[in-house]
């Protein structure tokens, strides 16, 4: 079986639909961190950096007012081609529910289509979506398949990611060149070995 491939390293930003709702709130909360940590949140260099905050883990958590339903709009297309589609590369940055610090990596899609497939765009903004809340990578990997399940009705969809988690390499164990890697299957990818490494060699060749 041969596959397309698509690089796509661009991101998908979209603005959280409260964002004015809850700018102050979450901007007071900010300036109390400040303060806890002994800093002075109206000294010159702090004066606005709750604001900035606040404004920014808006962005960061932004997925939880992305729907897939809303990402697709109507951006399924007929195909005959049941081939391996490969979208490799897609910049990921996710927050882990568990310290609140950054995990940054790549994201790797592939589904074999069943008579649709989707807007390339669209998978990486699906990605975004999962990635923009707070998360742990094994459950991002999958709901990211699982997504893409639901909405291509394909026969089969695998996707690994690669991350460097911060609260590995900032704190706790202190490795700095640790790199996790996840992988969840769907489908014929799942059932199927020899497609699941088909795979695999697309997106680790050069």
């Amino acid at each position: 079986m041969s596959s397309t491939i698509c690089k796509n390293s661009c991101a998908f930003p979209v603005d959280a639909a409260d964002r004015e709702k809850n700018i102050n709130m979450l901007t007071k909360v900010f300036n109390e961190l400040i303060l806890l940590i002994g800093e002075d949140p109206n000294r010159s260099g702090l004066k606005n950096t709750a604001a900035r905050a606040a404004s920014t883990w808006l962005f960061l958590t932004s997925g939880y007012t992305m729907s897939s339903k809303n990402i697709i709009n109507n951006a399924l297309f007929d195909c005959s081609n049941d081939e391996m589609v490969i979208v490799k590369d897609i910049e990921l940055f996710s927050m882990c529910e568990h310290h609140l610090l950054p995990f940054i990596g790549k994201c790797h899609v592939g589904y074999i289509p069943n008579g649709k497939i989707l807007g390339l765009s669209k998978i990486a903004r699906i990605v975004d979506a999962y990635a923009r809340r707070l998360q742990i990578q094994e459950n991002l990997t999958q709901q990211i398949a699982d997504s893409l399940m639901k909405v291509i009705i394909p026969k089969g969809v695998i996707v690994v990611i690669e991350a460097m988690h911060l609260c590995m390499t900032m704190r706790g164990v202190r490795k700095n060149s640790a790199v996790t890697k996840t992988l969840a299957t769907t489908g014929l990818l799942k059932e199927k070995t020899e497609l699941k490494q088909e795979f695999l060699t697309a997106i680790y060749s050069h």
